[in-house]
């Protein structure tokens, strides 16, 4: 299954309040056994105080299995 990463900025923005989310794919894979990978700039007064570890965790939440 493919996801692009428009659904991607969908799931940041939906997961996480007040966020604006633009994610690209920097790397092309092939091979199907191979995880996509994506890079992400995600913007939140939601993060405010949070530490980086804590950012990436509500983003990595906010996508959940997809």
């Amino acid at each position: 299954m493919t996801i692009e990463p428009a659904a991607i900025e969908d799931l940041i923005e939906d997961g996480i309040q007040d966020a604006v989310a633009r994610v690209t794919a920097p790397r092309v894979h092939n091979d199907e056994d191979e995880d996509a990978h994506f890079a992400a700039v995600v913007v939140s007064p939601a993060f405010d105080g949070e530490s980086l570890v804590d950012q990436h965790q509500r983003v990595y939440d906010a996508v959940g299995d997809h």
